[in-house]
């Protein structure tokens, strides 16, 4: 009965929004979509957009039709500080500090910096040398008025810092070759490989993308037309090459490591477009003044500092996990969860009650209907002041479907943007995309395949809420159903850290190490306080690291109740959990000044 109901409500729905009596407005939306359109529209379509049929199309637009009526009511409680257009060349300026190279712009000089400046490869360097020539440029435009350059009087060739590069390997260790003359044309097509969804095909983190970049002769691309399979099956299997030192999740590097990950990240996914021949668009931060207070529409960095008061080092909110928790314990095996809606006033009434009782721990989860808690959920993902996979980088996403057509090179561009999350942002979505990959595992029962789920969450995740989405932004917001897909097929994947950008991080760190060592040496009193510490070390005083003596029996009852696991810390990395197959003495190569201690995982 409750599904006949949605289903009646979803028509009415449908019927309410329409323009036109005869179609509904899915369905009209939908053949906008589709080759049987007669008006083609003024847009250009990117792939995956022509390759979705009106069918599968309605789970879509009837979702967007549910999100605009459960959002009617709450149009004014949230405002949108508007920011003017960036000038030109400040673009390039945010870039350069984005990355962590601001002494470019500043003229200071910074350790942390030339550090990882002498990291870069070929590619990085090219990309941070084009968006630094360009800031440059542009700032000498505006600055016109001012004194001329005496090398603008006298013609002499412009000394501007070039940076050099880290030599890379000719051949490179994933069956790429590197870079070779681009062909003319806006869109470059790429290689894929035959039945690439019958094979599992093995990926290898020890190159940068950028570097491995290669380009298929023209009358080998791929049909301009081709469509878009939306079973599971169409999409290849990848399995990661293990390297000797194992693999390293997110969450097993120190918090100051993976900050030179994200400088270390965007610099690569500059890179790698650039090689790619596509434009890396950035929206400029809309600033949305969210709620101070509350659950719902409240910022993750104001819900996880309320929520750590009561669990410290909590990651996920409460609210979300409880929200989670409750779909997985009973709503997994319902037929059509997420995408049969729940009653609006039900959800607007059960919302109200969980803001008043939900700190009290007085609710009651029990009077909560599957289809009402989905809802409940993806309100609170709607409702973020700032959307979950950021504003600024919603461009990225939309090209790497519309302007790449082989899923391998899709996949490591939603990687590097995986990395370039904030922490919370990225906890929060993989908690989300976890959840999903069991929804999609219960399809026999639930109904809901890995297309119907991206169909739902999509508009939920991509719709921008700041603004009145017009009809082209929502056509793009339909496009990153296929990233979503891509989001929950391969998450172990996306949450793994490449091999090649840990690498580059120790040499990040050893290049700060030895920068400071320099400037120390040229004081005595330093290098008396040096030795000292050195006979103090030398000291076998260590038994608390690796020594099961000296732990007392209650603190060793402690440890067999936590996963315990080998860390190596200090040294050329602030912090890092080794993969249990990691070969130790290759660890001991990497990293010969590192203590290794056992002690629970950083997650």
């Amino acid at each position: 009965f409750e599904k006949l109901a949605s289903t009646i409500k979803c028509l009415f729905v449908q019927n309410l929004f329409s323009s036109r009596k005869s179609i509904p407005r899915c369905q009209r939306i939908s053949r906008m979509l589709s080759n049987e359109s007669l008006r083609p529209p003024v847009y250009s379509r990117s792939n995956s957009q022509a390759s979705v049929d009106s069918t599968s199309m309605e789970d879509f637009w009837c979702e967007v039709e549910n999100i605009k009526e459960s959002t009617e009511y709450r149009q004014d409680e949230q405002t949108v500080l508007e920011v003017k257009p960036p000038d030109e060349g400040e673009l390039e300026a945010e870039w350069l500090q984005d990355v962590g190279l601001s002494t470019l712009i500043s003229g200071s000089e910074e350790d942390d910096g030339e550090a990882l400046l002498s990291t870069l490869t070929r590619t990085q360097a090219a990309a941070v040398q084009k968006r630094y020539n360009t800031y440059t440029q542009t700032m000498r435009k505006k600055n016109k008025h001012t004194v001329r350059d005496v090398r603008d009087i006298f013609g002499i060739n412009d000394t501007s810092p070039t940076f050099e590069a880290m030599p890379v390997s000719p051949v490179t260790t994933n069956g790429f070759q590197l870079p070779v003359q681009k062909p003319a044309g806006n869109c470059l097509e790429y290689e894929s490989d035959k039945d690439s969804q019958l094979v599992k095909e093995e990926l290898s983190f020890d190159v940068s993308f950028s570097e491995s970049v290669t380009v298929i002769p023209k009358h080998r691309e791929r049909h301009k037309n081709q469509r878009l399979k939306k079973d599971e099956s169409s999409l290849p299997n990848f399995t990661i090459r293990k390297s000797r030192l194992g693999l390293t999740a997110v969450g097993d590097l120190s918090l100051d490591d993976m900050k030179k990950i994200r400088y270390l990240s965007l610099i690569e996914l500059t890179a790698f477009y650039d090689a790619l021949g596509i434009e890396l668009k950035r929206n400029r931060t809309e600033r949305i003044k969210g709620r101070e207070s509350g659950l719902f529409g409240v910022p993750l960095a104001v819900l996880l500092e309320n929520d750590q008061k009561k669990i410290p080092g909590i990651k996920v909110p409460l609210i979300f996990q409880k929200l989670l928790l409750k779909l997985e314990e009973t709503g997994l095996e319902t037929e059509g969860i997420l995408r049969v809606p729940g009653s609006a006033s039900r959800v607007k009434s059960l919302r109200q009650e969980i803001e008043a009782k939900f700190d009290e721990e007085a609710f009651d989860w029990d009077q909560v209907r599957n289809n009402d808690a989905a809802g409940l959920l993806k309100m609170f993902i709607r409702e973020l002041p700032s959307p979950l996979f950021t504003m600024e980088y919603l461009p990225a996403f939309i090209s790497l479907v519309e302007k790449i057509s082989q899923v391998k090179i899709q996949l490591q561009a939603l990687h590097l943007l995986i990395l370039l999350l904030p922490d919370a942002s990225r906890d929060v979505a993989k908690a989300l995309l976890q959840f999903l990959k069991k929804v999609v595992a219960n399809e026999r029962k639930n109904k809901m395949t890995l297309w119907n789920v991206s169909m739902i969450v999509a508009p939920n995740l991509f719709i921008c809420k700041g603004k009145r989405a017009n009809q082209e932004e929502m056509l793009a917001a339909a496009t990153t159903a296929h990233v979503v897909r891509l989001l929950i097929k391969y998450q172990d994947i996306l949450w793994t850290v490449p091999a090649f950008l840990i690498s580059q991080v120790r040499k990040m760190n050893e290049a700060t190490i030895n920068n400071t060592k320099r400037q120390l040496m040229f004081d005595k009193g330093v290098r008396r306080l040096l030795r000292r510490k050195t006979m103090e070390r030398e000291r076998p005083e260590r038994t608390e690291y690796l020594g099961s003596q000296s732990v007392s029996h209650g603190s060793s009852e402690k440890m067999k109740m936590q996963a315990q696991s080998l860390h190596e810390v200090g040294g050329n990395i602030g912090q890092h959990c080794l993969d249990p197959d990691a070969y130790m003495l290759d660890v001991y190569h990497a990293n010969p000044q590192a203590e290794w201690v056992i002690k629970p995982k950083i997650s």
